[in-house]
């Protein structure tokens, strides 16, 4: 098993190296903008880079998964439009359909669709065969989105996915599901060298890469696959319940801006710069600093939902935390102007930094 990550691990590196220099070739590259401050043009090649190698591993090693091949097939041609997407920036419906073809592919190809929620709302099995594929069709379009939309900053998606899967690969391995542990795992080593390069480490700027929307859009579609293949079925590893905390900063960050666009009229898909690491840079945190701070919060709801699971907390305390931390998460977004301006007094924080940047 050592060999193999180790393997993953130096495969991603010289997957990203090939990968940013073909990139520069077919113009596969992000340009500043009125959104975007980097400098220079950079390679959008981190998802692409990540999953050759793990789709890779996952062909020698079929058996991780338990419909690996129709994985292949809906997360591969993820990739495919995720990578065209970069390339001539399809439009929103284009890309909202396809995802929705691919989560009718996963629910009727993989049978892969949340009907056993626990007791989520009371102390009652509630279980939804019907409106399952609904709630389905929903959780994978919403992750989908909800990791694209966190990708702001250098770091911050490979880090969400990280804790994400981090926090599948122990509750795999506290069920004793070392084939899914072992897939986890692998998406986790193959996004550390991503990570390093995408934050300059240890090559500088000059070797820079994004992850571009393929990656964020394969992260979330894999993200959601694992959660239910790990929380429905008789031999399930957690609870339904418990993928809203392992997942919490993307799912919160997104509902979030979605309400605030909806109630100031606005498109619910409207790119802007109201998003949580934003918000912490207009507090004085440097990009490194933020990417810190969101990941450790991050970390801690995964913590707080493997904790419960390994309690035997019921579901529905678990469900009504989560909405309640929601609501509170909501209030003080709505309200961020006001209360960044109360905390940069009270701290001194003198940066002069306006809403548009």
């Amino acid at each position: 098993m050592i060999i193999n990550n180790l393997s993953v691990f130096f495969a991603t590196f010289i997957s990203l190296f090939f990968f940013r220099k073909l990139a520069k070739v077919i113009n596969l590259v992000d340009t500043p903008n009125e959104r975007k401050v980097h400098s220079g043009t950079i390679p959008l090649v981190g998802g692409l880079s990540i999953f050759v190698v793990v789709f890779s591993y996952l062909y020698v090693f079929p058996t991780t998964l338990s419909h690996s091949y129709i994985y292949l097939g809906c997360a591969g041609f993820l990739l495919l439009i995720g990578v065209w997407d970069d390339l001539k920036d399809l439009s929103f419906k284009l890309r909202l359909l396809i995802q929705a073809i691919m989560s009718l592919v996963m629910m009727l190809s993989a049978e892969l669709i949340l009907i056993d929620l626990g007791q989520l709302i009371a102390p009652i099995e509630l279980n939804i065969p019907y409106l399952g594929y609904l709630l389905t069709f929903i959780a994978v379009i919403g992750a989908i989105n909800a990791f694209n939309m966190v990708d702001g900053i250098d770091g911050l998606l490979g880090g969400m996915a990280t804790v994400t899967f981090g926090a599948m690969s122990v509750l795999f391995f506290m069920s004793g599901h070392t084939q899914l542990l072992s897939f986890c795992f692998v998406v986790v080593i193959a996004t550390i060298p991503y990570i390093l390069m995408n934050v300059g480490v240890p090559f500088g700027q000059r070797f820079k890469v994004f992850m571009g929307d393929a990656g964020s859009t394969v992260i979330g579609f894999s993200v959601v696959w694992m959660l239910i293949e790990g929380s429905q079925g008789e031999q399930r590893s957690f609870s339904a319940v418990t993928g809203l905390w392992i997942a919490a900063i993307p799912i919160m960050d997104a509902l979030s801006t979605i309400m605030r666009r909806i109630k100031k009229g606005q498109s619910p898909f409207m790119p802007d710069r109201e998003h949580l690491h934003h918000i912490m840079m207009r507090l004085g945190l440097s990009s490194r600093q933020a990417l810190l701070t969101i990941c450790s919060i991050a970390l801690l709801f995964a913590a707080v939902g493997v904790i419960a699971e390994s309690l035997d907390i019921p579901d529905y305390v678990m469900f009504w935390s989560f909405i309640a931390a929601n609501l509170v998460y909501f209030y003080v977004m709505s309200r961020i102007w006001r209360i960044t301006v109360k905390i940069r007094k009270y701290f001194g924080i003198t940066t002069k930094l306006s809403k548009k940047q």
